[in-house]
């Protein structure tokens, strides 16, 4: 490795673990103030929510790396640039893309890193944090869901959801049990599907079973509204999260839920959007490094920061867009995922060719 390089390569990694754990600062602090009170309403000491953000930590890493990297690459070159060392390489016949060359295969190996740990610590992790915001803070010990299946304990009342897709918030293969005073079973719906709307669950080809000492009546709707003892956002809250599975644990889970005939896009998209995320340091990459080394001396180190800052919240916000149309059905999910990868990429290719 040249001596250029090994420089190159030390400064962008010591800025980028001094930028992640000032950002890992930054995220606990705010998230820590944001849930203390629930923690506090729940009764639980405050060793919980410190494991609870422990837990959470491996995620969060995840999601800042990309932005980390970006900012380290910024801040590298903006230190080089200030001291005119771009200005003595560059007169010296250095390319730009010869400085390039050791930041790309940093942004390499962060994605394959990042793929890897979201991989390995990610699901491991946020299920246990999951578990203990649903049953110790959110108090929903008596929603439990194993795989596809969702048992919910009511106000008399015990429902059985075969399915839920929170992309148009429909259940599937509904069965409601109803029962008295004495726990004796009054009455039983079973529904092939549901949708939630204006605050009620609408339930289509519907079977009504009404219980009594002497008879068992049985009625058939084809539409029935009626007030469930749980909301939308509770069946979203216990229902497995992409998060928590692996790439081939969300492979196999589509696949079983495609083969019982139920649609799969939104977990499509988050299959794609676990290739997609980890290449996005390269991306990151790319565009910090043709934009610090085109930037001018007298822009100063606080614009590169505000440049990174800018350029981060816009990929984010578009990226974010970009899956949101997937899950209303507008794009394929394979290029939901990716689009604003390649967006980015354009741009970053873009702006390092001018750079040089």
């Amino acid at each position: 490795m040249q001596i250029i390089h090994k420089y190159l390569t030390k400064e962008i990694f010591k800025h980028f673990v001094f930028v992640l754990l000032v950002v890992i600062g930054i995220y606990v602090i705010v998230d820590f103030f944001g849930k203390a009170d629930d923690f506090i309403e729940a009764g639980l000491p405050v060793s919980s929510s410190f494991i609870f953000l422990l837990l959470k930590l491996p995620f969060i890493i995840a999601q800042i790396i990309p932005v980390c990297i970006l900012l380290a690459v910024l801040v590298t070159f903006g230190m080089m640039n200030k001291n005119n060392e771009i200005i003595a390489l560059k007169s010296n016949g250095i390319s730009v893309y010869y400085l390039f060359r050791p930041v790309f295969s940093i942004g390499l190996l962060l994605s394959v890193l990042l793929f890897l740990f979201s991989e390995i610590a990610v699901p491991v992790t946020m299920t246990k944090s999951n578990r203990i915001w649903i049953r110790d803070v959110k108090k929903k010990s008596a929603v439990a869901s194993k795989e596809r299946n969702i048992w919910i304990k009511g106000n008399r009342s015990i429902t059985y959801v075969r399915y839920y897709n929170p992309t148009d918030k429909s259940i599937i293969r509904i069965s409601i049990n109803y029962f008295d005073k004495d726990f004796r079973l009054i009455k039983r719906l079973d529904a092939k599907k549901g949708f939630f709307r204006d605050g009620k669950w609408f339930l289509y080809e519907v079977i009504e079973q009404n219980k009594d000492k002497k008879d068992n009546q049985v009625t058939f709707h084809e539409e029935l509204a009626e007030k469930l003892d749980f909301m939308p956002d509770d069946l979203k809250l216990v229902v497995k999260k992409p998060e928590e599975m692996s790439f081939n644990e969300l492979l196999e889970y589509i696949n079983k839920v495609e083969a019982e005939g139920y649609d799969a896009t939104g977990y499509k998209i988050d299959l794609y959007a676990k290739m997609a995320f980890p290449f996005s340091c390269i991306i990151m990459c790319i565009v910090g490094t043709g934009i610090a080394v085109k930037r001018k001396k007298k822009d100063g180190l606080s614009v590169g920061i505000g440049y990174g800052i800018g350029i981060a919240f816009l990929y984010w916000v578009f990226y974010s867009f970009c899956l949101s149309i997937g899950y209303g059905e507008v794009l394929p999910p394979v290029i939901a995922a990716w689009t604003a990868n390649l967006v980015f990429l354009c741009f970053g290719v873009i702006t390092l060719i001018n750079a040089e």
